[in-house]
């Protein structure tokens, strides 16, 4: 196993792990965005109020693209268990 390969194989794994997270943080970062902005209009100043829509906006987020998240997960998986001959060359 050369250099070449152990670059492959770490921006490969960046690559899935932004595709399996990113949509769950951008739907976070955007309903964060959007309660703020209403704490901001109504003066509301409570802690809570931030985390609860969101977590179940995550949950909502994931539990829609699981079938997609399980497929990128299992593709990697299954791409990283078939080449482990070619690795150990």
């Amino acid at each position: 196993m050369n250099q070449d390969t152990i670059r492959q194989i770490a921006a490969q794994t960046f690559r899935v792990v932004l595709l399996a997270s990113g949509p769950a943080l951008l739907v976070s970062l955007v309903t964060g965005l959007l309660i703020g902005l209403f704490q901001t209009v109504t003066q509301i100043q409570e802690f809570t109020l931030t985390f609860v829509p969101k977590i179940i906006a995550v949950f909502v987020c994931i539990f829609v693209l699981a079938p997609w998240l399980t497929k990128v997960l299992v593709g990697f998986t299954y791409q990283m268990i078939y080449n482990i001959p070619s690795y150990i060359r």
